[in-house]
């Protein structure tokens, strides 16, 4: 059985590919494809996986919890397994907490992988990174998190790690898988075409005629209401409608720039590790191919231009 782990990442576009999946699981059933959603995988499945256990014996149970439920797919006569959940990457909050993009990813990761019987292909949609926290601070703001201070938005623009590092962590933690990665900004809105590059479909079912984009980040108006509710004051955000815009133009343009740069290193192979598919349109993936075959390990720690210790 094949297994591919959708990662996210989180803003970006993760929820709508999860309900594309969920709403799509009947008509993929039958063509043995089998779906593990938050609405499974959060419900305990891979409670002790994610994290660092504190108990002796605790990461053993949960690999053997989550193999007696792939063993149990497979006996349905699922041929491939979609794992899809953001949380394996990271939380938002964690990301805030250590003002980088998704700092554990590869240790979460191994972790994960440990409780499959190998892992075929990973996906993770990114997105450039001043929408990405601009979308991820509007969303724990509505959910109680302080307005950051100035010092901590400056902080966020200029972390070096970007996309390009946690990629290279997801390339040594999963290293026998097939790494792909999709641009947000042109996948979001087709999530049976995110499926079909990342399964290998010939046939997805369709997305609904009114479309799907879930949980979108709170409006600014929103935001407003929940700090005066809360008893903060709504004038320290900007007045007007429309989206939170945390960062000045400099720091939004700094963080334009390493996205370029991923983007960039991704285009002309991303090092062997990863696999980079722009193009949406079914039957015309434009694909960026790595160079040439290359081993995947830890061994990528010690290459020129590598970052050692780097979702």
């Amino acid at each position: 059985m094949d297994v591919i782990l959708h990662l996210g990442a989180h803003r970006a576009g993760a929820t709508t590919f999860q309900t594309y999946l969920r709403g799509a699981e009947p008509q993929l059933a039958g063509q043995g494809v089998g779906v593990w959603g938050p609405w499974r995988t959060r419900k305990g499945l891979l409670h002790g996986l994610m994290d660092p256990t504190r108990r002796s014996g605790d990461a053993l149970r949960a690999q053997g919890r989550v193999r007696l439920a792939t063993t149990a797919s497979a006996a349905r006569g699922v041929a491939t397994l979609m794992v899809s959940d953001e949380d394996m990457l990271g939380t938002p909050r964690g990301c805030v907490r250590a003002g980088a993009l998704y700092p554990d990813a590869g240790a979460r990761l191994r972790r994960v992988a440990a409780g499959f019987d190998g892992v075929t292909r990973a996906v993770i949609q990114i997105r450039s990174p001043e929408m990405w926290w601009a979308s991820t601070l509007a969303h724990l703001v509505a959910r109680g998190l302080p307005l950051p201070e100035p010092e901590r938005i400056e902080a966020f623009s200029t972390s070096q790690r970007g996309w390009r590092q946690v990629i290279s962590d997801i390339a040594v933690a999963l290293p026998r898988a097939t790494l792909l990665v999709t641009p947000f900004e042109r996948f979001v809105t087709r999530p049976d075409r995110l499926l079909r590059q990342v399964s290998g479909l010939l046939y997805t079912p369709p997305v609904p005629p009114t479309g799907i984009w879930a949980h979108r980040a709170p409006p600014l108006e929103d935001l407003r209401q929940v700090l005066a509710l809360r008893g903060d004051d709504p004038a320290l955000l900007p007045a007007g409608p429309g989206r939170w815009m945390p960062f000045g133009p400099e720091q939004s343009a700094r963080l334009r720039e390493r996205y370029a740069d991923d983007l960039f290193w991704l285009r002309a192979g991303a090092d062997g590790l990863a696999r980079l598919t722009e193009d949406p349109e079914a039957g015309q993936g434009r694909f960026n191919w790595p160079p040439a075959p290359q081993r995947k390990g830890h061994s990528h720690d010690r290459q020129k231009g590598r970052l050692a210790g780097t979702c």
